[in-house]
């Protein structure tokens, strides 16, 4: 019966990975969708080293987001002892969290796995469950009345506004800054891929996601931790000068220290002048632990 079951998810898992790669580029996919992405790739070992465990881990941040074909794979890991140890109660968790959606070959497996029983669930699972169409309702803002021009709106807009109250102050960022940053820079999305390869909400290249230890561009809380610990250096080097930081962190320090000042870059200009207009304020507070001041702060002033 365990052969049986695992030859058929096999099959089912495959067709539904031919389906997603049809489905279009990352760009056009949900934040869960994109996970579910990564977590294939790692489970079948597709341009990345095969690690099942981590596969997991993937499915099932993006089974809390509500993703029934995360779901369906997770189960099936669960259930054939994949990346995860074999447990059919589990398996019958996340199969029918996946058959509610109306997910069909959960629903068949539900018939090989048993009856559910409250099962001690996955760390990841713990955390608030989210549905796409309960996030606008669960997920609690506080609107910065200061950031001139702009009122979150849309869900996306006010999960970003409540991960930015939560995380910017931990890195000694005040949030007006870290939303202009990010509006200005992906428009609150968390899929956003620029022609330079910049990722994520706050548009990290692969070089500062890999400098601020981000694994996972796309997913929203990693990557505004890394983009508020680099905001939070920027500040230190320049000493609270924030026409420098936003500055450097368009063209990178580098170019502002070569430039002694604003690059003249045209984009970069206008970058600096939209971040300005919306956070309205040219000092702010810094760490003096961070890291030492621009080797060229003297001459920027």
């Amino acid at each position: 019966m365990r052969r049986l079951l695992s030859g058929f998810a096999l099959t089912c898992c495959c067709l539904s990975s031919s389906v997603f790669a049809a489905a279009g580029e990352w760009k056009s996919l949900t934040f869960a969708e994109t996970l579910r992405n990564e977590a294939r790739a790692y489970e079948h070992g597709e341009g990345v080293d095969k690690n099942q465990k981590l596969a997991a881990q993937l499915y099932c941040d993006a089974s809390r987001h509500g993703d029934a074909e995360a779901q369906y794979s997770l189960g099936w890991m669960y259930a054939n002892g994949r990346g995860v140890p074999r447990d059919d109660n589990m398996a019958s968790y996340f199969f029918g969290l996946a058959a509610e959606q109306g997910h069909e070959y959960a629903k068949r497996m539900l018939r090989f796995v048993g009856d559910y029983v409250d099962p001690e669930l996955p760390q990841c699972m713990r955390k608030t469950f989210i549905k796409p169409e309960q996030r606008q309702q669960t997920v609690e803002y506080k609107p910065s009345s200061e950031l001139v021009n702009f009122t979150p709106v849309t869900p996306d807009e006010k999960f970003v506004f409540a991960l930015v109250n939560r995380y910017a102050p931990e890195y000694g960022v005040d949030p007006k800054l870290a939303l202009a940053v990010i509006k200005q820079e992906s428009n609150f999305n968390p899929l956003a891929r620029s022609s330079k390869n910049a990722q994520g909400l706050m548009q990290l290249i692969p070089e500062t996601a890999a400098r601020f230890n981000v694994k996972r561009p796309f997913d929203p809380e990693q990557n505004m931790k890394g983009g508020l610990a680099y905001l939070r250096w920027l500040l230190a080097y320049f000493q609270g000068n924030v026409p420098l930081v936003v500055a450097a962190y368009n063209a990178g320090e580098g170019a502002v220290n070569r430039f002694r000042g604003i690059p003249p870059y045209p984009e970069t200009r206008a970058y600096v002048r939209r971040i300005m207009e919306l956070f309205g304020r040219s000092e702010h507070p810094y760490d003096t632990t961070v890291t030492g001041q621009s080797p060229a702060l003297a001459r920027l002033k």
